[in-house]
């Protein structure tokens, strides 16, 4: 048998392969492995959306209406009835009332109402009451009241006119049993009265302006009267002075105030009025005197305002998200150019007496006093600026503070000036425009106290 010979095997060590693919997998692990923990360890910053906005600051008050008022009185016995509308102009020896032994009937001979509508009244009333149906939102309600006076004075026109004709004919037929009796002053005719006509601005006081116990007298046509009992009154002047009632807090903010805005809750028109306080035992009493609009509200005792105290716009953002940050203050003279670049530097002077170019972001210019704020972050202390041409310098040592924010666009922190128009219990409205300022829809820190210039966000 033969015998089996046996074959020796060499084990060779395998020679090592670079393989770039698991090197480049490895490298993407490990930066997002530091990322993440980066991010769970880090300082977490939310960002606030810059937009244009405004405020609006006002107080809501009831005023009392004082105005040049003359009441009417009845020259005989009888039933009276009116030639103009409510609330219109009327002339002098213009006929504003009738009286008669007996109430008149103004039905017209085929049995309707005088009154009537016709087509196009109508179509207008139709019209009117569409377009607010397609115009209403429910944060103005008020609205409705306005389109009912709307409607209300329309019908009442109508109806006048009709009634108005109508009493004509029966003086101008010599009717003995009626007799019509004209205006002695040209003005506004209100036909309702409530012991106020005589009242001066002296005569005021807080427990007038409450309107508590306020019950008008009105008189309506085929009311019957007696000789001296008011029918009407006349407003003839067109200035009116709406007194209100103010704290002691707000008297004090709007004491050298002369003029204010006035919203009125009626019908949301605005006027501005002049302004003055007077101080009583009892209160504080506002005296706001307009010379325009009387007739809009000449039929009204009391009217609810809103003072508009502040309406800014600008650029809204949150108190959360100003901060305070020190700045040297540098004269712009020493402002230059370095080299051949267009970078904006300073020369700042060496330990061996040359001066060197130092690159600088500038972050509020003063164009008043001719200064720009520079970050004293990017300075050592007890530095020295050499004014470029000139040999002149400058120490640097005197620093400011500046309001501002931290925008993070570009994913690190950098700090913005603001200018403060006006501001509410959060927010604040900015300026918008400044070249060192915030554009609309720009991304800032929305706790500023959180974050510090040049600070990686994520």
């Amino acid at each position: 048998m033969a015998k089996r010979k046996t074959a020796n095997i060499a084990v060779f060590r395998k020679k090592w392969n670079i393989n770039i693919g698991v090197i480049i997998f490895g490298v993407v692990f490990v930066y997002l492995v530091v990322t993440v923990l980066l991010y769970l360890t880090g300082t977490h910053v939310t960002a606030y959306e810059v937009r244009e906005g405004s405020i609006l600051k006002d107080n809501a008050y009831t005023g009392f209406i004082l105005r040049k008022e003359t009441v009417v009185t009845a020259e005989a016995d009888g039933y009276v009835n009116f030639f103009a509308p409510e609330g219109s102009k009327v002339g002098a020896k213009t006929y504003v009332y009738s009286l008669s032994s007996q109430a008149i009937d103004f039905t017209v001979d085929d049995g309707e109402q005088s009154g009537e509508l016709s087509a196009v009244e109508q179509e207008a009333i139709l019209s009117k009451t569409q377009d607010f149906a397609e115009n209403f939102h429910a944060e103005q309600f008020g609205d409705v009241y306005t389109l009912k006076n709307s409607i209300t004075a329309l019908i009442e026109s109508r109806s006048n006119q009709s009634r108005q004709t109508q009493l004509g004919e029966m003086l101008a037929s010599g009717n003995q049993d009626i007799k019509g009796y004209r205006a002695g002053d040209p003005g506004i005719v209100i036909y309702s009265t409530d012991g106020y006509e005589t009242t001066s601005s002296g005569d005021v006081t807080a427990e007038m302006v409450s309107r508590q116990g306020y019950e008008p007298s009105g008189i309506k046509n085929n009311t019957k009267v007696k000789a001296g009992d008011p029918v009407y009154k006349v407003i003839t002047d067109d200035t009116w002075t709406l007194v209100i009632e103010l704290n002691d807090k707000t008297a004090a903010e709007l004491n050298d105030t002369k003029q204010m805005q006035v919203q009125f809750l009626k019908d949301h028109e605005t006027c501005t009025a002049g302004f003055n306080i007077r101080h009583t035992a009892n209160g504080n009493l506002g005296f706001l005197t307009f010379d325009s609009a009387m007739v809009r509200y000449a039929g009204e005792r009391y009217l609810d305002i809103e003072l508009i105290m502040e309406n800014e716009s600008g650029l809204k953002i949150p108190k959360s998200s100003v901060v305070k940050k020190d700045f040297y203050i540098v004269p712009e003279g020493y402002l230059t150019q370095g080299g051949n670049s267009k970078e904006t530097g300073v020369m700042v002077s060496g330990k061996d007496g040359n001066a060197e170019f130092k690159k600088v972001d500038i972050y509020y210019r003063d164009n008043e006093h001719g200064n720009v704020y520079l970050n004293p972050g990017a300075f050592g202390e007890n530095l020295t600026l050499v004014k470029p041409e000139s040999g002149e310098t400058f120490k640097l040592h005197e620093k400011k503070s500046l309001q501002g924010v931290y925008n993070i666009n570009r994913g690190y922190a950098v700090f913005r000036e603001i200018e403060i128009l006006c501001e509410s219990e959060e927010y604040y409205i900015v300026a918008a425009g400044n070249d060192y300022g915030l554009a609309n829809y720009d991304h800032i820190a929305l706790a500023g106290e959180d974050v510090k210039e040049n600070d990686v966000v994520f």
